[in-house]
């Protein structure tokens, strides 16, 4: 059942955004943003320091941006300019724009509390689920966000507990918690790893729901392919993963029925500086019958959930990616991705070779052919429709040649933040992870099976 809705957003007065039509043509946007249309519901638009896209789903608007400063000096100069040229485009919109989720990514871990600090004086009393990453930006900036903000006349915001944010809309209701840290700083991998997933499990349960309403997650683990007793720490965090959601049955009530496929979350698991874990996650609740969610994996690679005890004793417990149809519209997580082919790494110690390939995996992955396997027909996205990008570069200096074939792949519109963090195989080059919004077409159709 979806959770009783909350206050209904202020209005904001404004110029209204730029609507594009199909087709390459561009205009100016909000704050003078050059607009790229790139066709379906997905609205890319550029600024000095800024990228975002814009996407409308009948009453709700979302907005992914991407924010990349681009002077120089102390990080709370960087911050500011970050929070500036936010502002430029969420306060120019005709509706009040709620901050939802943000995701800072940090050079400098000692930088985290000075932030937090700007960060609340900022949100005041609105304060969005935040997570501070410590992987530092490709760019050589002290820090990149990422942010979500969701507005509209039917968008309701409740915050149950701290670094929980409850987005309701239209019936359906978003669970978003992050900023979870071991509660103590000793002990093993696994043993913090499973008190960031009980601390995950209480957050959800002070929003009223369960771990069987988790749909994508987060996990970042400092020195990830390091040494863990006999084995490597990414394969512990599995281990206390998988101990963990042993029992819970995902999807339950909202999944659609896929013979022989198992349901798990999307998730990404990357490394990050130091040595502690970090983690969050999203959530959805709703009683509407119109609402699916469909894993998808791509059928040239082995479900995760599937690998060889080779790669890790436990494997990895998360489906490549998870779909969401809801009425019209299909939104569809995209986990971690990486140059893989059936379960081995390819195109070793070639990075434009393996950002090539993790693009190709995303492309099928989220194509029409992949949801006619799962047998629904004419339902589908590109690369086009890909809202955001994350991508996670492990050597600085494969930076400009991955950095290249992404622009090629998918145009120097799309909102991107490129990090320098170890990914989770020693001959893995590049990881990404992504998320896409599409329209469903007129023939094309959900059958709860």
């Amino acid at each position: 059942m979806a959770k009783k809705q909350g206050g209904k957003p202020r209005g904001r007065g404004g110029a209204k955004a730029v609507r594009k039509g199909e087709g390459r043509s561009s205009a100016k946007g909000p704050g003078g943003a050059v607009a790229q249309s790139v066709g379906r519901i997905v609205k890319r638009f550029q600024a000095p320091g800024i990228q975002y896209t814009k996407i409308e789903m009948g009453k709700v608007t979302r907005f992914a941006l991407m924010v990349n400063p681009i002077s120089r000096g102390p990080v709370h100069i960087q911050l500011g300019e970050a929070l500036r040229s936010l502002r430029s485009v969420l306060d120019n919109q005709p509706e009040k724009m709620n901050v939802t989720v943000q995701t800072v990514f940090l050079r400098d871990a000692a930088d985290q509390t000075l932030c937090e600090q700007i960060l609340a004086a900022r949100y005041m009393d609105e304060p969005p689920v935040t997570t501070f990453v410590h992987e530092p930006p490709c760019s050589g900036a002290a820090l990149a966000i990422e942010v979500w903000a969701t507005g509209g006349k039917t968008v309701y915001v409740e915050r149950p507990a701290p670094n929980v944010l409850q987005v309701s809309m239209g019936n359906v209701t978003w669970t978003h918690c992050g900023g979870i840290t071991p509660r103590v700083g000793t002990g093993t991998v696994y043993e913090k790893s499973l008190d960031v997933f009980r601390q995950l499990k209480e957050k959800l349960k002070k929003a009223g729901i369960g771990m069987e309403h988790l749909i994508r997650t987060w996990l970042y683990l400092g020195n990830i392919t390091g040494p863990e007793g006999d084995l490597e720490r990414y394969m512990e965090l599995n281990r206390a993963r998988t101990d963990f959601y042993r029992g819970v049955r995902f999807g339950r009530g909202h999944a659609m029925a896929i013979v022989g496929q198992s349901v798990y979350p999307a998730s990404t698991g990357i490394g990050m500086c130091g040595d502690g874990i970090a983690a969050s996650a999203t959530a959805i609740d709703t009683d509407r019958k119109d609402v699916f969610l469909l894993p998808l994996e791509n059928p040239q690679q082995t479900p995760v959930y599937e690998y060889e005890k080779v790669y890790s004793p436990e494997s990895p417990k998360f489906v490549r990616a998870m779909a969401e149809a809801i009425g019209d519209y299909l939104v569809i997580w995209i986990s971690g991705t990486a140059s893989i082919v059936r379960s081995k790494t390819v195109h070793v110690g070639q990075p434009g070779k393996q950002a090539d390939q993790t693009l190709s995996n995303i492309e099928v992955l989220i194509s029409q052919k992949s949801f006619a396997r799962c047998g629904v027909p004419n339902v589908g996205a590109t690369l086009r429709d890909l809202a955001k990008l994350r991508v996670y570069v492990k050597r600085p200096q494969d930076y400009p040649i991955i950095r290249k074939v992404v622009e090629k792949r998918c145009g120097k519109s799309l909102p991107v933040i490129y990090v320098i963090a170890d990914v989770c195989r020693s001959d893995l080059l590049v990881e990404m992870e992504g998320l896409a919004f599409a329209k469903r077409s007129a023939n094309g159709g959900f059958v709860r099976r």
